[in-house]
């Protein structure tokens, strides 16, 4: 887990980087039916902006409170540090999940033209947006992000 503030931002962004990308890629499936290069390039498109605002969301909106929820809720800070991985990333996708998929219902209105059923489109998506991303995050991203980080990042390397 990062150390401090500097750590932070460097991991958040790998794994907004992470995330953004797989979940790009499952919605612009689920939209389209299929996985394939088409779906992958479609996700890629639209890759650039949605990284830009999940980033800002991540880092000026959830991460604080979700950070707090985990430590006052959840975990101590003399927690396992399993148990604080865990707290804070649940406790990240919840939220997050929410707002990107605001954010993609946000986009196929504005893509459609018809903002009749925003509403609708973002209530289906949060639960087919949480049942990939809590295990993509839990099993695969925060393993894989971590892995990357310590390894690009040895511990006391990045100073505050």
């Amino acid at each position: 887990m990062p150390r401090n503030k500097r750590e932070s931002l460097i991991y958040t962004v790998l794994m907004c980087f992470t995330m953004v990308l797989w979940m790009s890629i499952y919605n612009v499936t689920l939209h389209m039916g299929a996985l394939n290069l088409t779906t992958i390039r479609e996700a890629w498109i639209g890759f650039p902006i949605a990284y830009v605002f999940a980033m800002s969301m991540d880092w000026f909106v959830v991460s604080g409170p979700a950070k707090g929820f985990a430590f006052r809720f959840l975990v101590k800070p003399e927690s396992p540090v399993l148990h604080k991985v865990l707290a804070v990333s649940c406790s990240m996708v919840v939220p997050m999940v929410i707002i990107m998929s605001l954010y993609g219902a946000l986009e196929g209105c504005v893509k459609g033209g018809n903002f009749g059923p925003l509403l609708i489109i973002w209530l289906t998506n949060i639960p087919k947006n949480f049942v990939m991303a809590l295990p993509f995050q839990l099993i695969i991203a925060g393993p894989l992000v971590r892995k990357v980080f310590r390894g690009a990042f040895p511990e006391g390397t990045v100073l505050a």
